[in-house]
């Protein structure tokens, strides 16, 4: 027998929803989960004993406090290789964020390029997905390409996909999931034209690993990179698999200490994976604390989550669609629990991030780091609502009265 699905459990270990915001000190109701979600008692805990108990340098010290945080360290590198379905642990890279572990991937495989050689990456990307492989273009003469949203959708055209594929082309970045539209992209079917084209690919997965179950070896990518502080870990941290044939030819992207074998004044030569492409001293508390968030979210069920999630999108776009003036953005069959919204002509995504903040409500406004997306749409910015473990059905009914209160302010 199943059971029940309960957010009251669940948001009792999350303190900061007890808080009160706004002019009226109102029940906060967090829907910027898309941004950065909030971290559960469990991770706290394994953050401060981090900190209380094992703070030692990893990997440098005989010491028992060093060889336990080099223990936690590499037990959480082994805990997320078996979550993504990694085939090695020594495939996992850790990183401050998606953000650097993209920047990795072009700084150190697009040196590897020739000039004249293509990346493909789509409109709908991230900002950190999109200005990595500027970077890298413009320093090896590379040619960077876009694949469009199929007319009138909210999808990849995947057609036109198909035609920018070259014998030239070597990298293809793509999201999972849009972090504006919702929209999950056939990662498996993008990987294998890809693949078929020879060229290697990159997944962001900073907005599935929440939501879906990542398997590394089902997608068959070469790389996918994704940060911890989406999926209810540490800030700080972020995840780069990289398919070990790849990490294996790809010169460091950073240099320094951890990362070398030995270091002479006229040359160096570098660790094995993973340590060639961590120089420096890690956060191994947050890394240590990775472990448990993803333990946490197993305990919780990823599926079950998922399901949540979705049950409040449909109850918050059925309210919100029967709202006259109320633009959504982001339509595709099977969607993310993400919500980006406009209302009328005369309030900008300013205006009302504003307002429903000093009724409690905590979303993100603006072009959400995807300018190029938001050209499409013509629009320059979007209100964003997007749901997590811990948001309630009260919690949209909320967040529907107060769209209404703001809607009557508007007269629409």
């Amino acid at each position: 027998m199943t059971t029940p699905y309960d957010t009251d459990a669940i948001r009792a270990q999350f303190p900061i929803l007890q808080r009160t915001v706004g002019e009226a000190s109102a029940p906060l109701v967090y829907l910027d989960n898309t941004a950065t979600s909030q971290t559960p008692d469990c991770v706290v805990r394994a953050i401060v004993d981090g900190y209380t108990r094992t703070k030692a340098n990893v990997h440098r010290g005989v010491h028992t406090l060093s060889q336990e945080a080099t223990d936690a360290q590499e037990a959480t590198r082994r805990r997320v290789q078996r979550f993504i379905g990694a085939g090695s642990h020594e495939e996992i890279i850790f990183t401050r964020g998606t953000t650097e572990a993209i920047n990795l991937v072009a700084a150190s495989y697009c040196s590897l390029l020739q000039p004249g050689d293509e990346i493909v990456i789509t409109v709908m990307e991230h900002h950190s997905d999109i200005v990595p492989w500027q970077l890298a273009a413009e320093r090896h003469g590379l040619r960077l390409k876009a694949v469009p949203l199929r007319e009138g959708s909210s999808e990849l055209d995947l057609d036109a996909y198909a035609r920018l594929l070259s014998e030239r082309t070597r990298v293809v970045a793509f999201t999972a999931v849009s972090n504006v539209l919702g929209t999950v992209n056939p990662v498996r079917r993008m990987v294998d034209m890809a693949h078929a084209a020879g060229a290697v690919v990159l997944v962001d997965a900073a907005q599935a690993v929440a939501h879906e179950r990542v398997d590394v070896q089902a997608w068959d990518a070469d790389f996918v990179a994704f940060s911890s502080h989406k999926m209810y870990g540490p800030t700080g941290i972020g995840v780069l698999y990289g398919r070990r044939q790849l990490l294996e030819r790809m010169p460091p992207y950073q240099g320094g200490g951890e990362m070398i074998a030995h270091v002479d004044i006229d040359r160096s030569t570098w660790a094995d994976l993973p340590f060639k492409f961590e120089a420096g001293t890690p956060d191994f508390v947050g890394i240590a604390a990775l472990s448990t968030a993803i333990d946490w979210m197993e305990a919780t069920g990823i599926e079950r989550i998922a399901a949540h999630e979705n049950s409040l999108l449909r109850r918050a776009e059925e309210a919100m669609r029967a709202m006259p003036g109320v633009r959504i953005f982001g339509d595709a069959p099977g969607k993310c629990a993400i919500i980006s919204f406009l209302m009328g002509t005369e309030a900008s995504a300013y205006d009302i991030g504003f307002l429903l903040d000093q009724m409690g409500i905590a979303v993100r406004t603006g072009h959400h780091c995807a300018q190029p997306l938001m050209h499409v749409l013509g629009v320059s910015g979007v209100v964003r609502a997007s749901f997590a473990a811990y948001n309630t059905e009260a919690e949209v009914d909320a967040f529907v009265a107060a769209l209404r209160r703001i809607h009557k302010i508007f007269h629409l």
